[in-house]
């Protein structure tokens, strides 16, 4: 008899299925051999743990009987984590959107015994609404159509299936270069939304990889417009209401133009990918909010983000009791009660806070219309304020926590964390970066693969192509900030990996998925971002830095590689490609900084200190104790320290600075950096 077996998994979205009555089983060979024995098409839901319209239809559908006792009687149902198996939910959404349907979860697939789906969506409805069916006429249609009409089955499989494995070609007609690159940017500046900061419209997401190319165009360009852009755009985000003003760290995105409501949970991915952006951003200007907005981010990393294993769990739910946000917001009653009537009215007055509410009846705090940090006496003021109700909120009932530990989102954190570490000189964060790195070798390679989760101290399935990818950049980051060549043999280990693992001979570039790993009905390929950077497009920037730091020449050729095998899709569809083309400038722009000198001598360390204080998103840092060792082919072969103190030298191309021994002197450095 078939029941649901979710009680036998670690991952958190599972287990909170494990109590349905409809009888889930996991995604594997078990639950497609029973739909073929029985002749039922499978349901395939996929969702994750701090997704609220998720959570929405489990309570409507899920844990309803009358619902289950179709699921059962007309399918075999399966149940998929979409952050434990991007593999599998990368193919369906991509299944999805052959079928002409908007892309989202929930995502409700219906596939063969073989895993071809033939239809497919979202949420369902318990009941029809706004035109749409409820769930239960979808089920009994489904199951009709799946028996009575097999050949429109047959045929709809056919054609999704073919397309996922068709191989896309496009024209390439002339090599991308920095001059095309700067006219994306272009491109890119016209769709921002000039007052609110972001891409025009709504929802409004944190992009990263489109801010950071922007800034990089500013940077390399001189055009303020690029930097203004990123600069308004943070600031909005650091004081909109997707910033949690409480108890720090960024929710998924806003459903609003303005960033004042947030879809609340809070991912590991986007706060990375933000700690980074906001550490680069910072080293050029300064700005006294983004250091604030980093330090308590960085603070609710690790006060709320670290698992059991010592590496960074995936997400915080959205919802608690059942109710989206209602952990993090405010009536102004409350407020009034917890304050006296002086730090109640200043706080309500900053943070947006009124009787009426400003969203759904309720507050959420935000600074949207006092962007700019006020005289210290009012912010140490707001200050207390502020603790007390994060004190009181800490009484609430907490969203979940998927502590899961996933490869690819740690490599992310990892190297963002490091960075901040060094431009801050913050050893704690360090340290931080560095156990959750050491936890990830101890406990997620098995059999010589990398593995994408932990939890519950169970590893499961291979790592995809972002994983490698990820925890390659984290390990050069860390060599880079530490000087320590274990982390850079680590990087060069998993490079290795990849290219054996993950390559496709054929036609370049790196499928998403191990040829290791189980075989699903199709193997996807592209250098196309989704929330996070797309693998082969880190990969890009990680051969500049392999190759810059070792000088060797097959990273130069995989770099090249890459390049070739992807700059037609890249211009066709610049805007799922932004990383694409950040990865190219790092590539092709590479400054390689070697630090000579023993790496405890003060005089090292303080030009090491010099070199991470300043903003160069190009930069790759070779350390070495003396400069004989340098192969022939680098830029500083040949050179020497200066009157044997310790010596940084700067390289674009074939040239290099005149030497460094004082940090003071990186001033004038001028054109290298």
């Amino acid at each position: 008899m078939t029941e649901n077996r979710l009680h036998l998994e670690t991952s958190p979205y599972l287990l909170q299925h494990e109590d349905n009555p409809v009888h889930w089983m996991p995604w594997g060979e078990e639950a497609f051999a029973l739909a073929k024995e029985n002749n039922k098409p499978v349901l395939l839901s996929i969702g994750y743990a701090a997704c609220h319209w998720c959570h929405v239809m489990a309570h409507e559908s899920f844990e309803d009987q009358e619902t289950a006792d179709l699921m059962n009687d007309l399918f075999v149902n399966i149940k998929v984590d979409r952050e434990e198996r991007p593999d599998v939910d990368k193919i369906y959404m991509t299944a999805l959107h052959e079928m002409g349907e908007q892309g989202g979860w929930p995502m409700t697939m219906f596939l063969t015994s073989e895993g071809e789906p033939f239809w497919g969506g979202t949420y369902f409805p318990i009941e029809p609404l706004y035109g749409r069916p409820s769930f239960k006429h979808i089920l009994k249609e489904l199951s009709r159509i799946f028996h009575e009409e097999k050949d429109k089955v047959r045929h709809n499989a056919d054609a999704i299936r073919a397309t996922l494995n068709t191989r896309k070609t496009y024209e390439v007609k002339s090599d991308l270069s920095l001059a095309i690159v700067d006219e994306i940017a272009e491109r890119f500046l016209s769709i921002m939304d000039a007052e609110h900061g972001g891409l025009q419209g709504a929802p409004k997401f944190p992009q990263c990889s489109i801010f950071e190319l922007l800034w990089r165009a500013g940077l390399r360009s001189g055009h303020e417009d690029y930097k203004k852009s990123v600069v308004n755009t943070l600031t909005r985000i650091c004081q909109g209401g997707i910033y949690d003003h409480l108890g720090g760290g960024f929710a998924r995105y806003s459903v609003d133009h303005r960033w004042l409501a947030p879809h609340f949970e809070k991912m590991l991915y986007d706060n990375a990918q933000l700690l980074e952006l906001m550490t680069l951003v910072w080293l050029e200007t300064r700005a006294p909010l983004l250091r604030l907005r980093i330090e308590e981010t960085v603070g609710w990393l690790l006060r709320e983000m670290v698992a059991e294993s010592g590496a960074f769990a995936a997400s915080l739910d959205a919802d608690s009791e059942g109710v989206e946000g209602k952990y993090y917001v405010w009536q102004k009653q409350e407020i009034d009660a917890l304050l006296d009537a002086d730090q109640s009215a200043l706080l309500c007055r900053v943070y947006d806070v009124s009787d009426q509410g400003n969203w759904e009846e309720t507050n959420i705090l935000n600074r949207l219309h006092s962007l700019d940090i006020l005289d210290d006496a009012t912010e140490a003021a707001l200050a207390s304020a502020r603790q007390v109700l994060f004190d009181t909120r800490e009484t609430r009932i907490r969203p979940g926590w998927d502590d899961k530990v996933l490869s690819d989102w740690n490599g992310l954190m990892i190297s963002a964390l490091a960075n901040a570490s060094a431009a801050f000189d913050q050893h704690a964060w360090l340290d931080a970066a560095t156990t959750a790195f050491e936890t990830v070798e101890q406990h997620l390679i098995h059999d010589g693969h990398l593995m994408h989760s932990l939890r519950l101290g169970k590893v499961r399935h291979f790592a995809t192509a972002e994983g490698y990818a990820n925890m390659i950049r984290a390990g050069i980051t860390l060599y880079e900030v530490t000087g320590n060549s274990r982390f850079l043999e680590r990087a060069e280990q998993w490079a290795d990996e990849i290219h054996a693992f993950y390559l496709n001979e054929d036609i370049g570039g790196y499928h998403l998925t191990s040829d290791c790993a189980d075989t699903l009905i199709a193997r996807t390929r592209s250098a196309s971002d989704d929330a996070t950077p797309n693998a082969n497009s880190v990969m890009l920037a990680n051969y500049a830095r392999l190759f810059a730091i070792t000088g060797k020449a097959d990273y130069r050729s995989r770099g090249d590689t890459l390049i070739a095998t992807f700059q037609g899709e890249a211009l066709a569809q610049i805007y799922g490609h932004s990383s694409f083309f950040n990865g190219f400038e790092i590539f092709v722009e590479t400054v390689q900084c070697v630090l000579a000198g023993d790496p405890d001598d003060p005089a090292t360390i303080a030009l090491k200190r010099g070199l991470f204080d300043r903003g160069i998103p190009n930069r790759s840092v070779l350390h070495v104790e003396t400069l004989d060792g340098l192969p022939e082919g680098h830029p500083a072969y040949g050179k020497s320290l200066q009157d044997g103190k310790p010596t940084l030298y700067v390289c674009r191309g074939t040239r290099c600075s005149l030497p460094v021994t004082r940090p003071e002197d990186m001033d004038g450095l001028g054109e290298f950096l």
